[in-house]
């Protein structure tokens, strides 16, 4: 998402300089290549992170407010609780910079044709100064309260989202013994009233890979998405909520990835499960 997210705004006219965990990533760009975070920071007006999870936001904004960011703006897209981007914004405030959340809906393609859809928390004047450089990212931008309202957003989007894939692939274990084909299944499938938009995205990658035919580069991993589910059940006990429906999506991820497919893109999520035989 980062490369995709640098490679739309360097072809707007934006001059970029790139920084990542593991450096053949950043290499991988084509931009240019800052030695640490905090060259980085000391080096761009504005820093736009995407990361893993909460603890890689916490380490890699260590390291960017350890340079002189006084006066720059920080947008923050990575998929995090909104306890943690409460905190970056915090430290981010202290260091006399400007902070904006950012976390999006989409994935790889829409991140090149700035087709996201981001969803803002921060105050007002900083949600202000960064809002030509997430239009230019998105399609659509909420701005939706202070630090935090965009992560708790987020959650929200992806989680029927994710629940869906789990569905989706009990729904398929119902159709196995009609052995249609795959294309077949997900066309009538895509067709209902019950098929979500992602369908119709990604249910020809569905089909290959009910085919056997599974390959290409990974949008989302499905470690990525069960830490979602992971951050959402969490999220949802804190402000005193039941989540049975999230908690029981969690076990059938976590099971595909005790399989072996953490590293697999999500949508091997219900081929996976269409073809267990019991409930494990």
């Amino acid at each position: 998402m980062g490369a995709a997210i640098a490679a739309r705004l360097s072809g707007l006219g934006h001059e970029m300089m790139v920084w990542n965990r593991n450096a053949d990533k950043a290499r991988a760009t084509g931009f240019k290549v800052a030695e640490t975070p905090q060259a980085l920071a000391n080096g761009c007006e504005t820093v736009i992170s995407i990361l893993t999870d909460a603890a890689a936001v916490q380490s890699v904004y260590g390291q960017l407010l350890s340079a002189n960011p006084a006066g720059k703006l920080f947008i923050e897209m990575s998929t995090v609780r909104p306890a943690a981007a409460q905190k970056i914004a915090s430290l981010v405030k202290q260091k006399q910079a400007a902070f904006v959340e950012c976390p999006v809906g989409g994935t790889i393609g829409p991140a090149k044709d700035g087709k996201l859809f981001g969803f803002a928390g921060g105050e007002k004047a900083d949600v202000e100064r960064a809002m030509p450089v997430l239009q230019q990212m998105c399609r659509r931008v909420e701005h939706l309260g202070p630090a935090g309202s965009g992560a708790s957003m987020k959650l929200a989007i992806n989680l029927p989202l994710l629940v869906y894939s789990q569905a989706l692939g009990e729904s398929l274990s119902l159709v196995k013994n009609l052995q249609l084909e795959p294309s077949r299944v997900m066309d009538i499938l895509g067709d209902t009233s019950g098929a979500p938009r992602m369908l119709q995205n990604r249910g020809p990658a569905i089909a290959a890979a009910l085919g056997g035919q599974a390959g290409g580069a990974v949008s989302v991993n499905i470690d990525t998405m069960k830490k979602d589910l992971t951050e959402m059940a969490e999220e949802a006990k804190l402000l005193g909520w039941s989540a049975p429906v999230t908690e029981a999506a969690l076990r059938g991820f976590a099971s595909a990835s005790a399989a072996g497919l953490g590293d697999k893109d999500c949508v091997m999520l219900p081929v996976y499960w269409s073809a267990q035989p019991k409930k494990l």
